[in-house]
């Protein structure tokens, strides 16, 4: 997702409502399902361990978590199997968009995709027109508040994230982004955490290298698409070309 877009989710997030909550609460629920796939330990299967921690930062219940590894694990009866599903879109303003989803369901969600792009001024796009412009990296965000408020100076937290292998390190806004290779992310997040450094989101993200800029009425178009997406029960991260 563009940087601007991830820092709106993530406030949305913190305000979400009750019904914003138990949908978010769903989403982290299939993606420690899926996660345990490859193994119910988070130990040992790295990717279910950025999901369950993923989840207990959301306040996710400790019984929901390990339904959801028990579901994915296969030891949990009466559940549906659930499949990974990536959808490359253009939104309005001719946006490239990468959708990814967590379904039980392939056609329900395809025709909800569809729908709302429809809806806001989009369409699916061929395949490997849009995934070509995105790289997959390690992506950590530090809100402002929380680089001041951290025990060092800002650059001693740029440093700190230098040294457990930071490639860029990009000041915005809202906070600083910093990007790793996405299997140094772990180490990443660890070196920060350990230093005691809050950390608003940390996970693997397919980032464009090519962005174009929009207007600000244009931006609220984008914006409007992109929250409409989140909201579906099914859409697990939306990633754009914007700045």
């Amino acid at each position: 997702m563009s940087g601007h877009s991830k820092w709106a989710t993530i406030k949305r997030a913190k305000g979400a409502t009750d019904a914003k909550r138990a949908n978010m609460f769903t989403k982290l629920a299939k993606a420690i399902s899926l996660a345990a796939r490859d193994g119910k330990d988070p130990e040992a299967n790295i990717k279910l361990r950025i999901a369950v921690e993923k989840a207990k930062a959301a306040n996710v219940p400790k019984d929901n978590i390990e339904r959801a590894i028990l579901r994915g694990a296969g030891e949990l009866a009466g559940q549906g199997a659930l499949e990974e599903i990536s959808y490359e879109a253009y939104g309005p303003c001719g946006v490239a968009l990468i959708i990814s989803a967590i379904t039980d369901n392939r056609n329900r969600t395809t025709a909800n995709i569809k729908h709302l792009l429809h809806k806001h001024g989009g369409s699916l796009a061929e395949v490997n027109s849009v995934l070509w412009n995105f790289k997959r990296r390690g992506v950590v965000r530090i809100a402002k508040e929380h680089i001041e408020n951290a025990p060092m100076s800002r650059s001693a937290v740029e440093l700190t994230a230098i040294d457990a292998g930071a490639e860029d390190i990009i000041t915005e806004q809202e906070g600083i982004t910093i990007y790793s290779a996405p299997d140094n992310l772990m180490r990443l997040k660890e070196c920060l955490g350990g230093k005691n450094i809050l950390m608003d989101s940390s996970e693997a993200e397919l980032v464009s290298m090519n962005k174009i800029a929009l207007s600000k009425t244009e931006r609220e178009k984008v914006s409007a698409l992109i929250e409409a997406l989140e909201d579906d029960q099914d859409v697990s991260s939306i990633y754009t070309n914007t700045p």
